[in-house]
């Protein structure tokens, strides 16, 4: 009954005998892919923690996990798909929770955990910005639409880059490992999709920096200067800080790497 889960026709037929469709709403294109699969699971290993899969859909790769020895907690918002995964991870030691991911108490999570996902969408960016903020991770391995994968391991002076990119180059080393087509899913989303592999570092947050980061990157088209004076840091620190720090005047935000930005916080020293 469970062999064609990495097939449509499979998928089809079992969200068919469930009376189920796949929701856009809540982000939902199943994996099909057998070999994507098995390289997702490589990525992720080893498994020296506990790890977390959000939006395990059917439970393809909550199997595959589980069945690679993962001692997996998998966590689903859409209530409608509880017979279907008690039915394709029936005899398999996974944790099945549903709950909102984003309301999810992260925070308690033990450490070293590892997070394992094709994250919906429409979640990924504050689910993920969240996981990194709590320090509690090891290693965070999931699918995010290409476009979002560029933007977290951009480097400066490259259309992709911004704020995104520099809170995950704050928090961890971001690696794009490989795109998965849009045929690697049911039903096919209209984008390719990425798997990222984040290892975070272990640092403490800094809201003035964040702070500072947003008001650089409020007005892109704007220069550095005027995007922090517009955000109510005063002109004269901000031309004086630049001198500091030897940058030209009419430099824009994406020019500047993560430790650009720590020397003018600190230069700046966040009054506004």
């Amino acid at each position: 009954m469970l062999n064609n889960l990495t097939s449509p026709k499979g998928i089809r037929e079992l969200l068919k005998r469930h009376g189920l469709f796949a929701d856009k709403r809540l982000g939902q294109n199943f994996l099909v892919s057998e070999a994507h699969l098995r390289r997702i699971v490589e990525a992720a290993k080893p498994f020296t923690g506990p790890v977390y899969e959000v939006g395990p859909g059917l439970g393809v790769l909550t199997r595959a996990l589980a069945e690679a020895g993962a001692q997996v907690t998998a966590i689903e918002k859409d209530l409608r798909l509880k017979p279907v995964l008690e039915e394709t991870l029936r005899g398999l030691p996974v944790h099945l929770l549903f709950a909102d991911a984003l309301a999810y108490p992260w925070e308690e999570v033990p450490e070293n955990s590892l997070l394992v996902a094709n994250l919906p969408y429409n979640i990924a960016t504050p689910l993920v910005t969240r996981l990194l903020r709590t320090g509690r991770f090891a290693r965070l391995v999931f699918l995010v639409q290409k476009e979002v994968a560029e933007r977290m391991a951009a480097r400066p002076n490259t259309p992709s880059y911004g704020l995104l990119s520099l809170r995950v180059a704050y928090h961890a080393q971001a690696e794009k490992l490989f795109d998965l087509p849009p045929g690697a899913f049911f039903p096919p989303p209209k984008v390719v999709s990425s798997l990222v592999r984040l290892t975070p570092r272990k640092v403490a947050d800094d809201p003035a920096l964040f702070q500072l980061l947003e008001a650089a990157f409020s007005k892109r088209r704007k220069t550095l200067k005027n995007a922090l004076t517009a955000a109510g840091y005063p002109k004269e620190e901000v031309e004086e800080a630049l001198r500091s720090l030897g940058l030209p005047p009419d430099i824009r935000a994406e020019a500047l790497d993560l430790s650009h930005f720590q020397r003018l916080k600190d230069l700046l020293y966040t009054r506004v």
